[in-house]
């Protein structure tokens, strides 16, 4: 039987040790070479791994960024450009905000006489020569003391006072914007005959009689009057404010906010809840100013001698009324200087008149 000798393994290097050295050197050299290439290539290395994060994981353009310093910071502190990458400046708007169209602003009043409006030329021919002359705003009635409204509204409670009506409140706005104007539209508030023979429940009555009260003798030619103290003649004058402004007067200037000058135990105003003149008109401006606060600033007509000396007709001094927009006029055999203006707008202003007009019949204007 064959026998099988164990055989032994050993170990052995086949370096000498001058091969040895040569290993070592050729090591150290290749590590160099690694690092210096690593040094020149780390900031290409960096620049193209930020844009790609940012390019293909952000979707963000980094093209505007400025070689490898620039990608060297964003990469190394992404918490820093996060902010910047979720909040892009936007550009400021070249074009100021535009104003309210109820805005008040400074400038004289100019009255637009009914007659010039009454065609597309003569009316253009009017606005220019009012924007000439420097006024700011451009009053025109629309519905006078008479009761005539004098345009066709479709207000039910008009039906009988838009007969010959012949002006168009839309394109007298439209002209008047045109060149540079603000339109205020004229109303007659309680002073409307023709509304009072109308609807008979909006009018002053005559006490114990089936008749409406006059403010003259019939053959002296006297005439009725809507009654402050009725809801639905309050409520008749707001839908004017209201059709107006949808024809573009955003600015509406009330005349006659008041009681007839006549006064006599004949007047029968019905339920007055207690409240004296002055306290109905107050309530009655206050309605409507709320009515309208924000879309139609509201302007109140009275003559001089209602605001300085006051009157029966207001119940007292017109700036007892809780009145914002004050129009003072002026009589025209009357005059007032700067000096004498600037003292009543002061005085008005400390019974809280916000803005004070005053209407100069001798002059035409409003100022």
């Amino acid at each position: 039987m064959a026998k099988y000798k164990k055989v032994k393994r050993y170990h052995r290097s086949f370096y000498s040790p001058g091969m040895w050295a040569k290993k070592v050197v050729g090591i150290v050299v290749l590590v160099a070479v690694v690092l210096v290439v690593g040094w020149l290539a780390a900031p290409h290395v960096l620049d193209w791994a930020t844009h790609t994060w940012y390019t293909v994981v952000r979707n963000r353009d980094l093209s505007a960024s400025s070689g490898p310093a620039a990608s060297s910071v964003a990469a190394s502190s992404e918490a820093a450009a996060e902010p910047a990458a979720s909040s892009e400046v936007q550009p400021a708007s070249s074009e100021p905000a535009a104003a309210p169209a109820n805005a008040i602003i400074e400038g004289s009043w100019g009255v637009l006489d009914t007659a010039a409006a009454q065609d597309e030329a003569s009316l253009r021919a009017a606005a220019q020569e009012l924007a000439r002359q420097g006024a700011a705003y451009a009053v025109v009635t629309l519905k006078d003391s008479s009761g005539q409204i004098l345009y066709p509204s479709a207000l039910p409670a008009a039906a009988g006072s838009i007969e010959g009506a012949f002006l168009d409140p839309s394109l007298i706005a439209s002209v008047l914007k045109e060149n540079g104007l603000v339109p205020v539209a004229k109303l007659a508030a309680f002073r409307d005959p023709a509304a009072a023979r109308a609807n008979r429940g909006m009018a002053i009555g005559y006490t114990g009689q089936e008749y409406l009260w006059l403010d003259n003798k019939a053959s002296a030619g006297g005439n009725p009057w809507l009654n402050p103290y009725s809801d639905e003649a309050v409520q008749f004058i707001g839908d004017l404010i209201g059709e107006v402004q949808s024809m573009g007067f955003d600015h509406v200037l009330m005349e006659n906010v008041q009681f007839p000058l006549a006064q006599n135990g004949k007047q029968d105003f019905g339920s007055t809840g207690g409240r004296g003149r002055s306290a109905q008109l107050a309530a009655d401006i206050a309605l409507w100013d709320a009515r309208f606060s924000g879309s139609v600033t509201l302007w109140y007509g009275y003559s001089l001698a209602q605001v300085t000396d006051g009157a029966a007709t207001v119940g007292g001094k017109a700036d007892a009324l809780g009145v914002k927009n004050l129009v003072v006029e002026v009589p025209a055999k009357q005059t007032m200087d700067e000096a004498a203006r600037n003292a009543l707008s002061d005085a008005l202003a400390a019974s809280g008149v916000e803005h004070t007009v005053f209407w100069d019949d001798a002059a035409g204007l409003l100022r």
